[in-house]
């Protein structure tokens, strides 16, 4: 997927001017990191969360539950 540049909307408070501009080669390539590791913190999330889902499942087949792990100090 191709990104296009976005703009930046610069506020001077002293003067009050509003200026819009595209972003700069550097602010572009620190967006799409940012984007990519945003991507991944959320990969990892739905991971652990699909995760606990499947253990949670598995445990109810053993008739057992997160309590019951806790009870026994797991």
């Amino acid at each position: 997927m191709t990104i296009k540049k976005l703009l930046i909307t610069d506020h001077n408070v002293t003067t009050g001017n509003v200026v819009e501009r595209l972003m700069t080669d550097i602010e572009f390539e620190i967006y799409k990191a940012d984007k990519a590791r945003e991507n991944v913190e959320k990969a990892e999330a739905e991971a652990k969360a699909q995760a606990k889902i499947t253990a949670e499942g598995k445990l109810a087949a053993l008739g057992l539950t997160t309590d019951d792990l806790k009870a026994l100090g797991l």
